[in-house]
């Protein structure tokens, strides 16, 4: 009826010599689509009070250019009709290719209404309608078994989904902007052609422990290999891991091979292309060097009764703490205790293997590790208040002799800027120090005044990406922390050596941080702080940096 009584309404305006614009044949469009998907969702309400018998897991919904979506059978396989209806060709999920819908409405108010027909879904429960979670068995040993991490809230999916959260983790407010402004289809279907991993990361023993790694997937950078059909039938399974190779150039490592500290052996340390002049023709200047490298990038996802356990909480005051602590993001943390797995919006990890990958698990090679922490200010731009970067050189410089000498080197690198208390806190902190006489003795209460804590990066769940490496235990650990030491060791690696940083590479104002942290417990080889010690350490003033 309302689809007639539009039609009739355009007909008439038409026939009147009236010309309709395309924002108004836009609007149609779009209601007529979102009176479809009303209908639609009304009759699969309907068939479901007529056949009791019958539980589908998500309303069949359609939209134009798209077939079916789907639900769960009891035994876990998928379906793409209710049982009863005639078998479909194909299978799809919700997704579908780029549609040109989206860029054919440039009203923002309109495009709200193409983008989100139905009523806000503030959350979803347990036992309601239709909810059944594709199958997820954490610590499963066959990835089959153990199931896909399936967080989407699309239509198709939203009933489906065993997790709670968006890929991408803080770049996931990105996307939502980048569907808001037209500018990415929700729907949009990725391509994994050719994405596969260049270098092996192969199943370990831990990863069929649901203690050992319970802050990611483990099987994340092989989803489009093991869930490849359900992929191509529309299922949105995303990768959480990607492991690629490259070369890294940094102006230390060309001064490092300059002085012969490390060795150019055209493998892993090779030499740099000739640097160009402004006219393309080949300078005479000492090109440097670079260093060949395996890397993986790893996104978040929380089991969170392992990650529970793992901080020796319960699962609900985690569940608890946070929901009330980011602003009430994910309701379902509360309304979906049967939903065990979270991807929370905090920055990812990553993993610099210097020298072969297969020697991480192999308990015969020599292996060095340094675990750091982000600094931006200081691992890119140079600051010289703390000692992040050229702790971080010194451990690359350690990882490349270890891997010539037989062994391999790991950075891994965790986004965990100013302790996890964030730039702006630490910036703060900064102002205060220099204000108030920056001396080791105030290092740590600084912090503690403006943040309530002097530390929130919790090294607990970090051993977990050692474990994915298979890595068995740590000859040379290039760190001077007691949190990140501890954490390992009482993972079940043992550390054979431990490295802290050399003092000529101790900027003097950093001199503050390390004797402060000597003071409470971090490892020296040799230099004991006394408290005494700490007054008598002193930062510079900022007068002393204007000019």
């Amino acid at each position: 009826m309302a689809d007639h009584a539009m039609a009739t309404a355009l007909v008439d305006s038409t026939s009147s010599g009236t010309v309709v614009s395309e924002a108004v044949l836009t609007q149609i469009l779009a209601q007529l689509e979102s009176l479809t998907i009303s209908q639609q969702v009304l009759q699969a309400k309907l068939d479901n009070l007529t056949n009791p018998g019958a539980r589908p897991t998500t309303a069949q919904i359609t939209t134009p250019g798209t077939s079916a979506s789907p639900v769960t059978t009891a035994n876990g396989s998928f379906s793409s009709s209710y049982p009863g209806s005639p078998p479909a060709a194909t299978t799809n999920f919700g997704l579908s290719q780029p549609a040109s819908l989206l860029q054919r409405v440039p009203v923002p108010q309109d495009r709200e209404k193409v983008l989100y027909p139905q009523r806000v879904i503030l959350t979803t429960y347990p036992d309601q309608t239709g909810i059944r979670p594709v199958p997820l068995q954490w610590g499963a040993q066959d990835p089959k078994v153990r199931g896909p991490v399936v967080p989407s809230r699309l239509p198709a999916s939203i009933k489906l989904r065993n997790a709670i959260g968006a890929h991408s983790g803080s770049y996931s407010i990105y996307r939502a902007l980048a569907i808001a402004l037209g500018n990415l289809n929700p729907t949009h279907k990725p391509s994994y052609i050719n994405t596969e991993p260049p270098v092996s990361i192969p199943p370990q023993p831990s990863w069929s422990d649901p203690r050992k790694i319970v802050s990611f997937d483990p099987w994340g950078h092989l989803v489009p290999q093991i869930w490849a059909e359900q992929i191509e039938a529309g299922l949105d399974i995303r990768p959480s891991i990607a492991v690629t190779k490259a070369h890294i150039k940094l102006s230390e490592l060309d001064e490092a091979a300059r002085k012969g500290t490390i060795t150019i052996d055209g493998k892993l340390v090779v030499k740099s292309r000739p640097v160009l002049n402004a006219d393309f023709t080949e300078s005479d200047v000492d090109p440097g060097v670079e260093l060949a490298c395996s890397k993986a990038a790893v996104e978040p996802v929380w089991f969170l009764p392992g990650v529970a356990e793992r901080f020796k909480i319960s699962e609900g005051l985690l569940r608890r703490a946070l929901f009330e602590d980011t602003g009430g993001m994910y309701p379902e943390l509360i309304t979906r205790p049967d939903i065990k797995v979270f991807l929370p919006p905090i920055g990812n990890l990553t993993v610099y293997i210097f020298g072969k990958p297969e020697y991480m698990s192999d308990p015969s090679k020599e292996l060095t590790l340094r675990v750091h922490d982000e600094c931006n200010g200081s691992d890119v731009f140079g600051s010289d208040i703390c000692t992040c970067k050229p702790y971080l050189i010194f451990a690359i410089e350690e990882c490349i002799r270890c891997a010539q000498r037989g062994g391999v080197g790991v950075v891994v690198y965790f986004r965990k800027e100013g302790r996890a208390l964030g730039e702006v806190t630490k910036y703060l902190v900064y102002n205060l120090r220099k204000r108030g006489g920056d001396s080791a003795d105030k290092y740590f209460k600084s912090t503690e005044m403006i943040a309530g804590v002097k530390d929130m990066r919790f090294q607990a769940l970090m051993p977990d990406v050692l474990h994915w490496l298979g890595i068995q235990k740590i000859d040379n650990m290039i760190s001077m922390s007691d949190m990140k030491y501890n954490a390992i060791v009482q993972s079940g690696i043992p550390i054979l050596k431990r490295y802290d940083i050399p003092d000529h590479l101790i900027p003097p104002d950093s001199r503050v941080e390390i004797d402060a942290k000597i003071a409470s417990g971090y490892f020296s080889s040799g230099k004991v702080i006394t408290q005494e010690d700490l007054v008598k350490t002193v930062g510079r003033a900022w007068e002393e940096t204007e000019h």
